[in-house]
């Protein structure tokens, strides 16, 4: 894999029944972009951001991340890695606090022992109070920190994307895959979506982005892969992608002007 890219998918293909959800789908995710991932419902979208992220396992086919192929990786060991995944709809577990949430990423991280932390219990409480000051942090850049301390069944649809956005960051990750990000959210919450995107883009860290929002695709993103079918149709720049008539006719219509 070129070291452009962080991301490589080879050969992709996951059927269900007799439904090719993926079709041998090959594609990259240059490194430090912010990568649009684009096309109808059906298209595999979702389906190959599952697979990358290891939930799903493909029938055949390859995926290679920061050098590593990662085809049969659990989904944690993925993580470790350093990719992350937020989902279409937010999964936060209401009764615990905001603050909690994003905690309980630091925690599945975490494969010491009971044992070797009650032998260092010093060490702990300090990576405890470590894992407590950079979860504050993230909520107050994602502009939810006033919630911290409120159950995160109290916060609105686009709080819960910028809560899942803050969990994937405990985990430092360099690729963090966005499904739908901007669905169903307010557009003040949008814009500080887009916001906290770039500037956590502008730190190094890469995107791959499921969206129907064109206008956000537009604005935010530098790389896009139109899907169709399990497999991308075309590859470009947003101007290239859209002004393709293919693509115009069959995905974007009157969404974009």
């Amino acid at each position: 894999m070129s070291n452009d890219n962080i991301l490589s998918v080879t050969g992709l293909s996951k059927h269900y029944g007799g439904v090719a959800a993926l079709n041998a789908c090959s594609l990259t995710v240059r490194r430090g972009s912010r990568t649009a991932l684009i096309g109808p419902n059906g298209a595999g979208k979702t389906t190959l951001l599952s697979v990358i992220a290891g939930s799903v396992i493909q029938d055949s086919g390859t995926v290679l991340f920061d050098g590593h192929d990662i085809s049969h990786l659990r989904p944690d060991e993925r993580a470790r890695l350093g990719l992350a995944r937020t989902f279409q709809i937010a999964r936060e577990l209401g009764r615990l606090t905001v603050l909690e949430n994003v905690l309980l990423a630091a925690a599945g991280s975490n494969d010491e022992s009971a044992l070797s932390a009650l032998l260092r219990r010093g060490q702990l409480r300090r990576r405890q109070a470590e894992q407590i000051e950079k979860a504050s942090e993230l909520l107050n850049r994602a502009g939810i920190w006033h919630m911290a301390n409120s159950p995160a069944s109290d916060l609105s649809g686009g709080q819960k994307k910028l809560l899942e956005l803050a969990r994937a960051l405990m985990l430092s990750p360099s690729l963090i895959l966005l499904d739908e990000p901007a669905a169903g959210v307010a557009p003040t919450l949008v814009r500080a979506m887009i916001r906290f995107v770039q500037e956590l883009s502008d730190s190094g860290i890469t995107f791959a982005i499921i969206e129907h929002d064109m206008r956000l695709i537009e604005e935010l993103c530098d790389q896009v892969h139109v899907l169709a079918e399990g497999a991308p149709l075309i590859s470009g720049t947003f101007a290239e992608v859209s002004s393709d008539e293919r693509v115009l006719s069959a995905y974007l219509g009157t969404t974009h002007e």
